[in-house]
């Protein structure tokens, strides 16, 4: 009998050791009875085999950011907690095709816990809005997006070792009146999900008799605030889907429909380049579409809209539907985060280099919440000076000086994109700009206030990184991989020298790319893993603006524009290439050859 039982003591001891183990039921006779033994292995169990506690990373956010960072995360020594009120992924790009039919919402987006699963991560997810965020105790509190008990939503906290904030941001209405309460925004899918049914309601509803000729002109008449890519292509599709599919649903409506554009500078797409901001305009005027440019917003009503122009005149224009796309703010949770750190007056929160919260070693924040504060050389001069002065001799020789500028260019991108402005080859060419008026030249032996004057000039070219899904997604994937490489990167550091203390940096900083440099650059269409030519670098890789009737305007690295049919059919592709799975990329394609042989969908569901 004891042999007996000592055999399932060292069986349930396995267990314990090896929890990897599946599910395994065993069946045993001991004196004609039955003894079961069953196990099953926790995915989600928080201690690594070697008995240590696993680090928490509590994820906030499921856009493109926190997405990217989970699908890139391969570390099983973390133990990953989500946190948001959607509990997918949404393909935001795609949103104008959601207003009107070209692509359905469920199209666009995929399920957090489908991505989650595939991991080999522990990743669990909570349906919650977080609200506050406390950075001494390590606490995040959220407040559940479903009512537990008489409707009331619970609040509870999560505890966590590292904090990744990607919450995005929400739409700016720079505290206009009216436009909280009367205009639509293009964020969400329930956004988009929104004006799609206001839009086929607007038609119906200018359908009804005994309606005024005014009245049913005010209901068509659709309006746009803010003319860059977002408005562009909402206005595109909307003025498609009129002309191709409702006009001969509503014959009536024809010659009452109407689509205005109001935007505050002296053109639309104003990040592009001017050839596509010229087509763009001259497009939309021979479409029919009312672009006012120099117009300002001042009051929103439930029926008309008011707009000042550049000179001080001001309008009022009656409207049936406004779609507000004018850039994006703050969310609350953020802004008293802020105010906590001492980062109050700021419009996100500010990080390093390596995405790191300022003040604080263990939050991160990626995405449209946060901006990169690029550390200025003149800053640090005299530290580099002492750094780079090995011998301090305090003079800088040209050797020294040349081995430092490695890690200067590591750590202050500037540098490099200044070299490359001015056409420079090197450091020989920079330290011209020390020459002495005789034409000797200083940079044998170069002192602090040469130093300076040679590098006075480069922190013009710091640039910030704009608010874009391609940069959320890249420096998702950096962050992953800086969270891969920890532990390793703790032994052997790979950044460049810490100027202001000892050793160096763990990672090389996220960085832009030089313009125009040729760099490897492949798609691995299961991630959003970017290899460009060093996984710490930023890579613009382009940017389009659908302009209806089957033309896109495409900006291409390498200073390349196309517009036309050509760069539509490259939008497709590069679209289609870009889901986050296999399921969304066929559905997509799908929803792109059912509009082309039926049409768009013109029901209001």
């Amino acid at each position: 009998m004891r042999r007996s039982f000592s055999f399932f003591e060292r069986f349930s001891k396995a267990f314990q050791d090896y929890p990897s183990l599946s599910r395994i039921i065993v069946v045993s006779t001991i004196s004609g009875g039955g003894l079961i033994a069953y196990s099953e292995a926790n995915g989600t169990n928080a201690v690594v085999e070697t008995g240590t506690r696993k680090k928490k990373v509590v994820l906030l956010g499921t856009g493109w950011a926190g997405t990217s960072f989970l699908k890139n995360l391969n570390n099983s020594q973390y133990e990953v907690q989500i946190i948001s009120p959607r509990n997918y992924f949404a393909f935001t790009p795609l949103l104008p095709s959601v207003t009107c039919g070209t692509v359905e919402a469920r199209s666009v987006v995929e399920p957090i816990r489908n991505i989650g699963r595939k991991k080999n991560v522990d990743t669990s997810y909570l349906e919650a809005e977080c609200f506050k965020i406390d950075p001494a105790s390590k606490k995040v509190f959220c407040r559940s997006k479903q009512g537990v008990s008489s409707g009331k939503k619970e609040e509870f906290s999560v505890d966590y070792d590292y904090l990744v904030i990607a919450t995005g941001a929400q739409s700016n209405t720079f505290n206009i009146p009216g436009v909280e309460e009367n205009c639509h925004f293009l964020k969400e899918v329930e956004d988009a999900q929104g004006i799609r049914k206001k839009v086929i309601d607007s038609f119906e509803k200018a359908s009804l008799p005994e309606l005024s000729e005014e009245e049913r002109k005010r209901i068509l008449h659709f309006v746009v605030v803010g003319g860059g890519p977002t408005g562009v292509e909402f206005a595109a599709e909307l003025h498609d889907f009129v002309r191709e599919d409702l006009v001969t649903l509503y014959p009536k409506a024809k010659d009452l429909v109407r689509i205005t554009l109001l935007e505050a500078a002296d053109h639309i797409l104003t990040m592009f380049d001017k050839r596509i901001t010229e087509f763009a305009e001259e497009k939309f005027s021979r479409d029919g579409i009312d672009v006012k440019l120099g117009s300002m917003v001042t009051k929103v009503n439930e029926k008309d809209i008011s707009a000042k122009t550049k000179g001080g005149e001001v309008s009022s224009i009656p409207y049936g539907m406004i779609v507000w796309s004018t850039g994006i703010g703050t969310r609350p949770v953020i802004k008293d985060f802020m105010k906590q750190i001492g980062q109050g007056n700021r419009r996100a929160l500010a990080t390093d280099e390596w995405l790191r919260v300022e003040g604080c070693d263990n939050i991160y924040a990626l995405g449209d919440c946060a901006t990169i504060n690029q550390r200025k050389v003149m800053e640090d001069v005299s530290a580099i000076f002492s750094k780079a002065d090995k011998d301090n001799s305090g003079t800088l020789t040209l050797k020294e000086f040349q081995e430092a500028m490695d890690d200067i260019c590591v750590r202050y991108p500037q540098v490099e994109l200044y070299l490359k402005s001015k056409r420079m080859r090197g450091i020989a060419d920079l330290l011209k700009e020390a020459e002495a008026d005789d034409g000797s030249k200083k940079n044998i032996e170069l002192k602090i206030e040469e130093f300076k004057s040679a590098l006075s000039q480069v922190d013009s070219q710091v640039k910030f990184l704009p608010a874009t899904a391609q940069v959320a997604a890249q420096q998702g994937t950096y962050l992953a991989k800086c969270f891969d490489r920890m532990e390793e990167c703790e032994k052997n550091p790979e950044g460049p020298i810490r100027m202001r203390g000892e050793g160096r940096h763990r990672f090389r900083p996220f960085r832009l790319a030089l313009p125009e440099k040729v760099e490897t650059v492949s798609f691995d269409f299961f991630r959003y893993g970017l290899i460009l030519g060093g996984w710490y670098r930023y890579r613009h890789l382009g940017s389009f603006a659908p302009l209806g009737g089957e033309q896109t305007a495409a900006e291409l690295p390498g200073d390349w524009v196309s517009i036309g049919h050509s760069s539509q059919w490259l939008w497709y592709s590069v679209y289609a290439s870009k889901q986050v799975s296999w399921r969304t990329r066929v559905l997509v394609v799908s929803d792109w050859m059912r509009r082309f042989i039926f049409g768009r969908d013109s029901s209001s569901i």
